[in-house]
């Protein structure tokens, strides 16, 4: 999913280390490009966006990108409920799938220092991790630990972000500064398995909070969640683009018609 955010600067490809550097004239398979006096160019970023998605499900070598199913997430620390004993729960080692699997529906380039924008919606993200809980449950002692499983169906995400152009060696790089990144979600289930030697009863008592109680788990993880994603999002856009020189994704007409 999260290449998106990268708007412009996911359309491309890399350099290799001890290569000859890739041109224009030249780019690797998974880009397509687009001119900036292009009427459509709007679009055609999209598409080209639309096109990068094979290559982000099984990986880039070239610039040493894995796939991004499943992307990882270290860790989100929830309380749930209130009080000294209140429920507390910790996802560790978060594997989430599906991201790749995007549209995006609407990009607004930056203009006059304002920030670009974009909008794409995900069918359907799958999240396994590590789970451990402590306090209480209702009236049960709900400490414990096992496997969390979550399905987030229909989840559209707003993207903000500023970028600056660095100059390497007598090339522009395109770079990520800032994002933001706003979720909502139209249906999500989330259950527990494994509990505490397969207490059944915990199991179970914690499994019904969350089937009766998901949207507010979900407001709980936002905060998080957006700050970590947008964190991710940079570190692996900035990656890409560090090898990335403008020129190769984003051409002046005069070159096409050259």
């Amino acid at each position: 999913m999260f290449l998106v955010i990268t708007v412009v600067s996911t359309l491309v490809g890399a350099l290799v280390k001890g290569q000859e550097t890739i041109s224009a004239d030249n780019p690797p398979a998974y880009v397509k490009q687009c001119y900036e006096d292009d009427p459509k160019l709007t679009q055609c970023l999209i598409g080209a966006l639309h096109h990068l998605q094979p290559y982000l499900a099984t990986g880039i070598k070239e610039v040493e990108l894995p796939s991004v199913e499943p992307f990882l997430m270290d860790e989100l620390s929830l309380s749930l409920t209130g009080g000294p004993n209140g429920y507390k729960i910790s996802l560790k080692d978060m594997n989430i799938y599906g991201a790749s699997n995007f549209t995006m529906s609407m990009l607004k380039l930056s203009e006059n220092g304002r920030p670009f924008e974009a909008k794409i919606n995900i069918p359907s993200l799958r999240i396994n991790a590590r789970y451990q809980s402590s306090g209480i449950l209702i009236i049960l002692p709900a400490s414990g630990n096992g496997t969390f499983l979550g399905q987030f169906d229909n989840l559209d995400c707003m993207l903000k972000g500023k970028t600056s152009v660095n100059e390497i060696q007598g090339r522009q790089y395109l770079h990520i500064d800032a994002l933001h990144v706003d979720l909502t979600v139209k249906k999500m289930r989330m259950m527990v398995k494994n509990i505490f030697r397969n207490n059944s009863i915990l199991t179970e008592a914690i499994n019904l909070f969350l089937r009766e109680n998901g949207h507010e788990v979900f407001k709980v993880m936002l905060p998080q969640l957006r700050k970590k994603l947008a964190g991710l999002f940079m570190g692996i856009s900035n990656k890409l683009l560090m090898h990335v020189p403008l020129d190769v994704f984003y051409l002046q007409k005069a070159k096409e018609l050259s």
